[in-house]
């Protein structure tokens, strides 16, 4: 084998035995490398009847391949050697590992591509780095959607995570998530009840009983699903939408009596410009230093401003109490506190009220929360993520695409590994 061969071949990094180079040029547009092989049939008879073959000329393709500078794209012109038996008259066509049959597109550039693709770029974006067309990065995306992927009915893992989505035609997509490994388990298309069912019953049920906590958001929706379903979990509500209802309580209470004082009071702008002070745990607010703070046109710190904010209404400081008051509970797993926080018969604000009756009524899960140590979190995360690829993307008409590349942009490692390999 010659130098060149040798050089081409550890500079591409191809390791086809029957690929020779032999030849490079720059093509008419001055731009295009061009590099010429011949690819080897190494057969001496056929395979078929034993007889001998003869040289049939070449098969001539062009294959692109990936460039370190995009903006001097690379072309392998491929002689394919062909071979013809005598005998059976059957033809043959030489092969090689570098480039699929009737593809004129190099696996590396494949793989490039696909890397590419679990990253935040656009396929627009990823098809101009690799000097291809849009279409080459979606018939990528769409092969590795139709890789054999895991439907292990046998297992489910014993902390799940569930939520839905705005997706395709800005449809609610169901999504489960494994809670201690943080991987996707499965996204439907819809969230319906029916669905959502059909899907599971694919489990048996001893598998099922296996299921020992369902974290979700306070949808009483997803709750009968997951008893129904899973018998033997425990129904867990994320801890961050237990806060996030206590916080939007307090502030509408807040936001109605500050309303009752005029722009110019004092206590109008302590309730305005300093509302994230209330919503602080009350260890963490700084009472040690005076500051001087531009709205009061005097120096004070947060404890006093909050401390003097709540002197405005009486129902005011008791909202804000039972909400620090279950914050803490929460924090601290104490159940005893948070089961008589629920049943409090404080004058408070109508919304804070609504809250707990909400608490009421899903009082056991809301319990769960406090004694599990698992949470919506890692879902919550992948709702983020799935955002910002529907943005990146401008939005998704096809649902198998969004999946994919959803499953290539989270934590589904194993998959990516399994499918690269798969194209190599």
């Amino acid at each position: 084998m010659s130098s060149l061969t040798n050089s081409i071949k550890f500079l591409l990094d191809v390791k086809d035995k029957n690929l020779i180079f032999f030849d490079f040029y720059l093509a008419d547009d001055q731009v295009t490398k061009i590099l010429v092989a011949e690819l080897k049939l190494p057969l001496t008879q056929c395979p078929t009847c034993h007889g001998p073959l003869v040289h049939n000329g070449h098969y001539l393709s062009m294959v692109h391949y990936p460039a370190y500078n995009a903006s001097h794209p690379l072309q392998i012109k491929l002689n394919k050697q062909r071979l013809f038996c005598r005998h059976c008259h059957q033809t043959f066509l030489a092969s090689s590992s570098l480039v699929d049959k009737g593809c004129f597109f190099a696996k590396p550039g494949k793989q490039k591509i696909l890397q590419e693709l679990t990253t935040d770029r656009s396929m627009k974006e990823i098809a101009q780095a690799n000097n291809v067309s849009n279409h080459t990065v979606l018939r990528v995306l769409t092969k590795f959607g139709k890789q054999p992927r895991a439907n292990d009915y046998d297992y489910l893992p014993p902390h799940l995570g569930v939520d839905e989505f705005r997706g395709v035609g800005r449809q609610l997509h169901f999504i489960c998530i494994d809670g201690a490994s943080h991987r996707i388990i499965r996204v439907l298309e819809t969230r319906l009840r029916k669905d959502i069912v059909a899907y599971f019953n694919h489990f048996p049920l001893t598998v099922r009983k296996q299921v020992k906590t369902i974290t979700m958001d306070l949808n009483s929706y997803y709750q009968d699903v997951a008893h129904e379903l899973f018998p033997n979990a425990l129904v867990v509500i994320d801890r961050f939408h237990i806060i996030q209802m206590l916080n939007r309580s307090f502030n509408q209470l807040r936001t109605q009596t500050m309303k009752q004082f005029a722009p110019g009071d004092q206590r109008y702008k302590l309730l305005k410009f300093y509302w994230k002070f209330y919503l602080k745990p009350v260890a963490d607010l700084k009472c040690d230093k005076l500051k001087y703070y531009h709205h009061l046109k005097r120096m004070s710190n947060q404890a006093f401003i909050v401390d003097e904010g709540l002197d405005a209404s009486p129902k005011l400081r008791s909202t804000y109490e039972l909400m620090q008051t279950f914050s803490k509970a929460l924090r601290t797993h104490d159940e005893q506190e948070m089961i008589r926080l629920l049943n409090c018969k404080d004058d408070l604000g109508k919304q804070m009220k609504t809250t707990l009756k909400t608490f009421n009524r899903n009082q056991k899960a809301v319990i769960n929360a406090a004694t599990s140590k698992y949470a919506n979190g890692c879902v919550e995360g992948t709702n983020r993520k799935i955002k910002q690829i529907e943005r990146t993307a401008y939005g998704y008409r096809n649902f198998d695409n969004l999946v994919t590349r959803i499953m290539l942009e989270t934590k589904n490692a194993v998959l990516k590994e399994n499918t690269l390999s798969a194209i190599a």
